[in-house]
Protein backbone atom coordinates (compact mmCIF):
# COMPACT_ATOMS: atom_id res chain seq x y z
CA UNK A 1 0.00 0.00 0.00
CA UNK A 2 1.19 3.90 -0.48
CA UNK A 3 2.45 5.20 2.22
CA UNK A 4 1.24 8.59 0.99
CA UNK A 5 -2.57 7.80 0.51
CA UNK A 6 -2.63 6.88 4.14
CA UNK A 7 -4.97 8.68 6.13
CA UNK A 8 -3.87 8.39 10.04
CA UNK A 9 -6.36 7.65 12.22
CA UNK A 10 -7.16 9.79 15.52
CA UNK A 11 -10.29 7.93 16.13
CA UNK A 12 -12.18 5.16 16.31
CA UNK A 13 -15.64 4.57 16.31
CA UNK A 14 -17.41 1.63 18.03
CA UNK A 15 -20.50 0.12 17.09
CA UNK A 16 -21.36 -1.58 20.12
CA UNK A 17 -23.48 -4.98 19.95
CA UNK A 18 -25.73 -3.64 17.25
CA UNK A 19 -25.85 -0.91 15.13
CA UNK A 20 -29.58 -1.64 14.27
CA UNK A 21 -31.27 1.61 15.49
CA UNK A 22 -33.80 -0.43 16.86
CA UNK A 23 -32.50 -1.81 19.09
CA UNK A 24 -30.30 1.01 20.86
CA UNK A 25 -32.41 1.59 23.91
CA UNK A 26 -33.21 -2.02 24.83
CA UNK A 27 -29.46 -2.59 24.56
CA UNK A 28 -28.78 0.30 26.46
CA UNK A 29 -31.31 -0.93 29.19
CA UNK A 30 -30.04 -4.31 29.42
CA UNK A 31 -26.17 -3.71 29.82
CA UNK A 32 -27.64 -0.38 32.47
CA UNK A 33 -29.33 -3.52 34.20
CA UNK A 34 -25.84 -5.65 34.13
CA UNK A 35 -23.64 -2.45 35.39
CA UNK A 36 -26.20 -2.21 38.27
CA UNK A 37 -26.33 -5.82 39.06
CA UNK A 38 -22.94 -6.36 39.20
CA UNK A 39 -21.75 -3.39 40.46
CA UNK A 40 -24.14 -3.90 43.40
CA UNK A 41 -23.53 -7.30 43.88
CA UNK A 42 -19.85 -6.81 44.21
CA UNK A 43 -19.90 -4.06 46.50
CA UNK A 44 -22.24 -6.19 48.55
CA UNK A 45 -19.74 -8.88 48.34
CA UNK A 46 -17.25 -6.83 49.59
CA UNK A 47 -19.13 -4.90 52.12
CA UNK A 48 -20.40 -7.88 54.01
CA UNK A 49 -16.41 -9.55 54.26
CA UNK A 50 -15.64 -6.46 55.59
CA UNK A 51 -17.88 -6.30 58.11
CA UNK A 52 -18.24 -9.68 59.54
CA UNK A 53 -14.99 -11.02 61.20
CA UNK A 54 -15.75 -14.43 60.77
CA UNK A 55 -15.37 -13.98 56.94
CA UNK A 56 -11.50 -12.52 57.37
CA UNK A 57 -10.37 -15.33 56.30
CA UNK A 58 -7.84 -15.61 52.66
CA UNK A 59 -10.57 -17.50 51.19
CA UNK A 60 -12.99 -14.73 51.40
CA UNK A 61 -10.01 -11.90 51.32
CA UNK A 62 -9.14 -13.44 47.76
CA UNK A 63 -12.83 -13.18 46.83
CA UNK A 64 -13.07 -9.77 48.07
CA UNK A 65 -9.95 -8.96 45.54
CA UNK A 66 -11.89 -10.89 42.55
CA UNK A 67 -15.13 -8.68 43.25
CA UNK A 68 -12.70 -5.36 43.06
CA UNK A 69 -11.25 -6.49 39.55
CA UNK A 70 -14.86 -7.52 38.39
CA UNK A 71 -15.55 -3.84 39.34
CA UNK A 72 -13.22 -2.65 37.34
CA UNK A 73 -13.16 -4.34 34.69
CA UNK A 74 -16.73 -3.40 33.74
CA UNK A 75 -16.37 -0.31 34.28
CA UNK A 76 -13.68 0.05 31.48
CA UNK A 77 -15.99 -1.27 29.71
CA UNK A 78 -19.59 -0.47 30.02
CA UNK A 79 -20.27 2.94 30.76
CA UNK A 80 -18.61 3.76 27.38
CA UNK A 81 -21.06 1.28 25.97
CA UNK A 82 -24.22 3.01 27.18
CA UNK A 83 -22.77 6.37 25.99
CA UNK A 84 -22.62 4.35 22.81
CA UNK A 85 -26.00 2.62 22.77
CA UNK A 86 -28.12 5.92 23.99
CA UNK A 87 -26.80 9.40 22.77
CA UNK A 88 -25.54 7.48 19.51
CA UNK A 89 -22.06 8.97 19.92
CA UNK A 90 -19.65 6.17 19.00
CA UNK A 91 -16.45 8.28 18.95
CA UNK A 92 -13.63 6.95 21.22
CA UNK A 93 -10.56 9.10 20.94
CA UNK A 94 -7.14 7.29 19.70
CA UNK A 95 -5.64 7.68 23.16
CA UNK A 96 -8.98 6.77 24.62
CA UNK A 97 -9.20 3.31 23.09
CA UNK A 98 -5.63 2.49 23.92
CA UNK A 99 -6.32 3.07 27.60
CA UNK A 100 -9.39 1.07 27.65
CA UNK A 101 -7.38 -1.79 25.76
CA UNK A 102 -4.22 -1.13 28.67
CA UNK A 103 -6.42 -1.37 31.60
CA UNK A 104 -9.00 -3.76 30.71
CA UNK A 105 -5.91 -6.42 29.59
CA UNK A 106 -4.68 -5.13 33.33
CA UNK A 107 -7.47 -5.88 35.07
CA UNK A 108 -8.36 -9.14 33.38
CA UNK A 109 -4.77 -10.41 33.80
CA UNK A 110 -4.98 -9.23 37.60
CA UNK A 111 -8.29 -11.27 37.76
CA UNK A 112 -6.60 -14.47 36.38
CA UNK A 113 -3.80 -14.37 39.37
CA UNK A 114 -6.58 -13.89 42.09
CA UNK A 115 -8.53 -17.06 40.95
CA UNK A 116 -5.00 -19.10 41.02
CA UNK A 117 -4.20 -17.92 44.54
CA UNK A 118 -8.29 -18.73 44.98
CA UNK A 119 -7.17 -22.13 43.74
CA UNK A 120 -3.81 -22.87 45.60
CA UNK A 121 -6.02 -21.62 48.56
CA UNK A 122 -8.48 -24.61 48.06
CA UNK A 123 -5.45 -26.99 47.35
CA UNK A 124 -4.11 -25.84 51.19
CA UNK A 125 -7.33 -26.30 52.84
CA UNK A 126 -8.55 -29.48 51.10
CA UNK A 127 -4.84 -31.41 50.83
CA UNK A 128 -3.13 -29.91 53.96
CA UNK A 129 -5.81 -29.04 56.63
CA UNK A 130 -3.97 -29.35 59.33
CA UNK A 131 -0.96 -26.80 58.25
CA UNK A 132 -3.45 -24.66 56.58
CA UNK A 133 -3.29 -21.67 58.89
CA UNK A 134 0.31 -21.49 58.68
CA UNK A 135 0.96 -22.14 55.17
CA UNK A 136 -1.82 -19.42 54.04
CA UNK A 137 -0.75 -16.29 56.65
CA UNK A 138 -1.46 -13.27 56.64
CA UNK A 139 1.57 -12.22 54.53
CA UNK A 140 1.70 -14.94 52.22
CA UNK A 141 -2.45 -13.67 51.43
CA UNK A 142 -0.92 -9.81 51.15
CA UNK A 143 2.27 -10.44 48.75
CA UNK A 144 -0.28 -12.93 46.97
CA UNK A 145 -2.85 -10.09 46.23
CA UNK A 146 -0.51 -7.33 45.84
CA UNK A 147 1.44 -9.58 43.07
CA UNK A 148 -1.50 -10.21 41.05
CA UNK A 149 -2.48 -6.29 40.77
CA UNK A 150 1.24 -5.41 40.20
CA UNK A 151 1.90 -8.71 37.89
CA UNK A 152 -1.02 -8.16 35.81
CA UNK A 153 -0.41 -4.67 34.48
CA UNK A 154 2.99 -6.16 32.98
CA UNK A 155 1.44 -7.98 30.21
CA UNK A 156 -0.80 -5.12 29.25
CA UNK A 157 2.56 -3.01 28.74
CA UNK A 158 3.88 -5.19 26.60
CA UNK A 159 0.69 -5.92 24.53
CA UNK A 160 -0.46 -2.31 24.07
CA UNK A 161 2.86 -0.75 23.25
CA UNK A 162 3.08 -3.70 20.57
CA UNK A 163 -0.41 -2.11 19.34
CA UNK A 164 0.06 1.14 18.86
CA UNK A 165 3.19 0.63 16.77
CA UNK A 166 0.43 -1.26 13.79
CA UNK A 167 -1.25 1.24 11.30
CA UNK A 168 -4.77 1.87 11.37
CA UNK A 169 -5.32 3.42 7.81
CA UNK A 170 -8.17 1.62 5.97
CA UNK A 171 -11.12 2.18 8.40
CA UNK A 172 -11.55 2.81 12.11
CA UNK A 173 -14.90 1.54 12.87
CA UNK A 174 -14.55 -1.21 15.52
CA UNK A 175 -17.02 -4.12 14.88
CA UNK A 176 -17.18 -4.95 18.94
CA UNK A 177 -18.25 -4.06 22.11
CA UNK A 178 -15.01 -2.20 22.96
CA UNK A 179 -11.25 -1.62 22.26
CA UNK A 180 -11.07 -5.42 21.91
CA UNK A 181 -7.53 -6.60 21.09
CA UNK A 182 -8.37 -9.32 18.37
CA UNK A 183 -10.96 -6.71 16.61
CA UNK A 184 -8.33 -3.74 16.67
CA UNK A 185 -5.59 -6.54 15.35
CA UNK A 186 -8.24 -7.49 12.21
CA UNK A 187 -8.80 -3.59 11.87
CA UNK A 188 -4.78 -2.85 11.25
CA UNK A 189 -3.86 -2.46 7.67
CA UNK A 190 -0.27 -3.52 8.54
CA UNK A 191 1.32 -7.23 9.54
CA UNK A 192 0.26 -8.02 12.73
CA UNK A 193 2.31 -11.10 12.79
CA UNK A 194 4.45 -9.17 15.60
CA UNK A 195 1.87 -8.16 17.70
CA UNK A 196 0.21 -11.36 18.14
CA UNK A 197 3.64 -13.22 18.66
CA UNK A 198 3.88 -10.66 21.79
CA UNK A 199 0.41 -11.27 22.58
CA UNK A 200 1.30 -15.45 22.83
CA UNK A 201 4.54 -14.72 24.65
CA UNK A 202 2.52 -12.22 27.33
CA UNK A 203 0.47 -14.94 27.84
CA UNK A 204 2.91 -17.62 28.21
CA UNK A 205 4.87 -15.68 31.00
CA UNK A 206 1.92 -14.48 32.79
CA UNK A 207 -1.38 -16.06 32.14
CA UNK A 208 -0.62 -19.60 31.34
CA UNK A 209 1.52 -20.10 35.24
CA UNK A 210 -1.54 -19.09 36.76
CA UNK A 211 -3.93 -20.91 34.65
CA UNK A 212 -1.38 -24.22 35.50
CA UNK A 213 -1.30 -23.39 39.22
CA UNK A 214 -5.18 -23.37 39.02
CA UNK A 215 -5.15 -26.90 36.37
CA UNK A 216 -2.68 -28.48 39.19
CA UNK A 217 -4.30 -26.99 42.24
CA UNK A 218 -7.52 -29.05 40.91
CA UNK A 219 -5.82 -32.05 40.57
CA UNK A 220 -4.45 -32.74 43.95
CA UNK A 221 -8.03 -31.24 45.14
CA UNK A 222 -9.98 -33.92 43.48
CA UNK A 223 -7.80 -36.89 43.81
CA UNK A 224 -7.74 -35.50 47.75
CA UNK A 225 -11.49 -35.68 47.60
CA UNK A 226 -11.93 -39.09 45.77
CA UNK A 227 -10.18 -40.55 48.74
CA UNK A 228 -12.47 -39.55 51.27
CA UNK A 229 -14.80 -42.42 51.85
CA UNK A 230 -17.11 -40.80 53.52
CA UNK A 231 -20.35 -38.88 50.76
CA UNK A 232 -20.95 -36.57 53.13
CA UNK A 233 -17.47 -35.71 53.93
CA UNK A 234 -16.73 -35.35 49.76
CA UNK A 235 -19.60 -33.18 49.14
CA UNK A 236 -18.76 -31.02 52.19
CA UNK A 237 -14.91 -30.68 50.67
CA UNK A 238 -16.34 -30.26 47.84
CA UNK A 239 -18.74 -27.34 48.75
CA UNK A 240 -15.68 -25.66 49.60
CA UNK A 241 -14.47 -25.35 46.16
CA UNK A 242 -17.49 -25.50 43.79
CA UNK A 243 -17.90 -21.97 43.29
CA UNK A 244 -14.63 -21.31 42.63
CA UNK A 245 -14.55 -24.14 40.33
CA UNK A 246 -17.63 -22.53 38.06
CA UNK A 247 -16.13 -19.49 38.14
CA UNK A 248 -13.15 -20.63 36.70
CA UNK A 249 -14.73 -22.78 34.07
CA UNK A 250 -16.88 -20.11 32.54
CA UNK A 251 -13.68 -17.01 32.82
CA UNK A 252 -11.40 -19.38 31.06
CA UNK A 253 -13.54 -21.53 28.49
CA UNK A 254 -14.51 -18.24 26.98
CA UNK A 255 -11.71 -15.97 27.11
CA UNK A 256 -9.43 -18.30 26.02
CA UNK A 257 -11.19 -19.29 23.53
CA UNK A 258 -11.13 -15.18 22.12
CA UNK A 259 -7.13 -15.06 22.56
CA UNK A 260 -5.44 -18.03 22.33
CA UNK A 261 -6.13 -18.59 18.53
CA UNK A 262 -4.79 -17.25 15.27
CA UNK A 263 -5.74 -13.82 14.11
CA UNK A 264 -7.21 -15.08 10.74
CA UNK A 265 -9.85 -17.20 12.16
CA UNK A 266 -11.43 -14.97 14.21
CA UNK A 267 -14.65 -14.01 13.71
CA UNK A 268 -16.51 -10.64 14.92
CA UNK A 269 -19.79 -11.77 15.76
CA UNK A 270 -18.51 -14.69 17.77
CA UNK A 271 -16.34 -12.75 19.24
CA UNK A 272 -19.20 -9.94 20.42
CA UNK A 273 -20.84 -13.15 21.76
CA UNK A 274 -17.61 -14.36 23.81
CA UNK A 275 -16.97 -10.87 24.90
CA UNK A 276 -20.07 -9.99 26.24
CA UNK A 277 -19.85 -13.54 28.32
CA UNK A 278 -16.31 -12.93 30.02
CA UNK A 279 -16.77 -8.78 30.28
CA UNK A 280 -20.31 -8.34 31.12
CA UNK A 281 -22.37 -11.57 32.20
CA UNK A 282 -19.14 -13.22 34.13
CA UNK A 283 -18.59 -10.39 36.81
CA UNK A 284 -22.45 -9.94 37.15
CA UNK A 285 -22.97 -13.99 38.01
CA UNK A 286 -19.79 -14.21 40.40
CA UNK A 287 -21.14 -12.77 43.38
CA UNK A 288 -24.45 -14.50 42.91
CA UNK A 289 -22.70 -18.25 42.51
CA UNK A 290 -20.80 -17.15 45.61
CA UNK A 291 -23.78 -16.04 47.72
CA UNK A 292 -25.98 -18.49 46.22
CA UNK A 293 -23.76 -21.51 47.37
CA UNK A 294 -21.82 -20.62 50.06
CA UNK A 295 -23.98 -20.35 53.86
CA UNK A 296 -21.29 -18.75 55.38
CA UNK A 297 -21.81 -15.61 53.05
CA UNK A 298 -25.57 -15.88 53.16
CA UNK A 299 -25.48 -15.87 56.83
CA UNK A 300 -23.02 -12.83 57.17
CA UNK A 301 -25.68 -11.27 54.21
CA UNK A 302 -28.66 -11.79 56.66
CA UNK A 303 -26.30 -10.39 59.38
CA UNK A 304 -26.08 -7.11 58.00
CA UNK A 305 -29.57 -6.78 55.96
CA UNK A 306 -30.39 -7.24 60.05
CA UNK A 307 -28.58 -4.51 61.03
Amino acid sequence: MDMENMTTVREFLILGLSDNPQLQVPLFLVFLLIYLITLLGNLVIITVICADPRLHTPMYFFLSNLSLTDICCTSIIIPKLLEIHLSRNKTISYAGCFLQLQFFISFGCAEVFILAAMAYDRYAAICDPLRYSLIMNQRLCILLAAASWIIGFLPSEMITASVTRLSFCASNVINHLFCELMPLLKLSCTETATTETVMFVAAALTSVPAFLVTLISYIYIISAILRIRSAEGKSKAFSTCSSHLTVVSVYYLSAYSMYLRPNSTYSQEQGKILSVLYTTLTPMLNPIIYSLRNKEVKNALRKVIGK
